[in-house]
């Protein structure tokens, strides 16, 4: 399963919640944050698009580790 992550460094430009407000959504920090972790593979290509544009570089798509 892969998992979606916002690391630290987000500026809080809004590309990820516009396009993909299911997954991302604004803190009371004016930042971005993940709300749905697990991707469905059906929205990969427009997550990944995600990744694609932030301009800081902060989102990544992780495989999940089982331990």
């Amino acid at each position: 399963m892969e998992k979606l992550v916002v690391k630290e460094g987000c500026i809080g430009c809004g590309i990820c919640v516009g396009e993909n407000p299911d997954y991302f959504e604004f803190g009371d920090n004016g930042l971005s944050h993940v709300v749905k972790e697990e991707v469905d593979p059906k929205d990969k290509e427009r997550l990944l698009n995600s990744v694609e544009q932030c301009p800081a570089e902060v989102i990544v798509i992780e495989e999940e580790k089982i331990a």
